[in-house]
C-alpha cells in the first residue's frame, strides 16, 4: 500500500490493492510500515469508531485541542461518504484550504488525517458505516467543532444528490464558522501542531 500525501499538509489518502475472486476481496486498509514511513512517525492505536450514517447525514468539522490533538485514519466498509479534510491551522500556509475524497467499496481507499486538521463527511447513501483509528481517546472537554456548512470555506458538498437539506446535530449546526472560531481562539496553531509532531518524530 502507498500514502500519497493531499494538498492539506497532514492529510494522507491511500488506495489499497484488492485481491478478489468468486469468495468475495481480501485487502489491507492499514499497515504499519508503510503509515511510519509516509507520515514520518507510528499511529499510537487508543480508541476505534464505528458511526453509521443515513444518506444526507453531514457529521463535522470536528477537531481536538492540540496537544494531543486526535488524529484520525478512516474508511468506509459499507455505502459511501465524501469524506472531507480542512486546514484549521492558524498561521498555515493553506489555512482554510479544504479537499474532499469519496470513500465507499469500489475503492475502498482510506484517509488520514493528521493532528490539528478538522474532519466532516456527508452520507451519500443509507447505512452508510465509516470506521476509523484514533491516536488519542475522545475527550469531550477538548473536542470543538466548526460549521460544515461556512460560507467562506464553501465546501462543496454534493447537496443536490440528497433528497432534502443534509441532516446536521444541533452541535454542528450550532458551531462557528472558521473565521468566528480563529477570533475566539480555538483553532489549533501552525507552530503548534508543527512543534507536537516534532515530538512523535523524535519518540520513534
Amino acid at each position: 500500500m502507498e500514502l500519497i500525501e493531499l494538498d492539506v499538509p497532514g492529510a494522507y489518502v491511500m488506495t489499497p490493492r484488492q485481491f478478489g475472486d468468486d469468495r468475495g476481496v481480501f485487502l489491507e486498509w492499514f499497515r504499519h510500515e508503510a503509515f511510519g514511513q509516509a507520515v514520518g512517525h507510528d499511529l499510537r492505536l487508543a480508541q476505534a469508531n464505528c458511526s453509521v450514517s443515513a444518506k444526507g447525514t453531514l457529521r463535522g468539522i470536528h477537531y481536538a485541542d492540540v496537544p494531543p490533538g486526535q488524529a484520525k485514519y478512516v474508511t468506509c466498509v459499507t455505502g459511501a461518504v465524501l469524506d472531507v479534510v480542512v486546514d484549521i491551522r492558524v498561521g498555515s500556509p493553506t489555512f482554510g484550504r479544504w479537499q474532499g475524497v469519496t470513500l465507499d467499496t469500489i475503492d475502498r481507499r482510506a484517509i488520514y488525517l493528521g493532528e490539528g486538521l478538522g474532519h466532516a463527511f456527508l452520507a451519500l447513501a443509507d447505512d452508510s458505516t465509516v470506521v476509523y483509528l484514533c491516536s488519542e481517546s475522545y475527550n469531550a472537554t477538548a473536542e470543538r467543532e466548526v460549521n460544515p456548512l461556512d460560507p467562506d470555506l464553501g465546501i462543496a458538498w454534493p447537496l443536490d444528490a440528497l433528497d432534502g437539506p443534509p441532516r446536521l446535530s444541533a452541535k454542528d449546526a450550532a458551531a462557528p464558522t472558521l473565521n468566528e472560531a480563529a477570533a475566539q481562539g480555538l483553532l489549533p496553531t501552525w507552530e503548534g501542531v508543527a512543534s507536537y509532531l516534532d515530538e512523535l518524530r523524535g519518540g520513534r
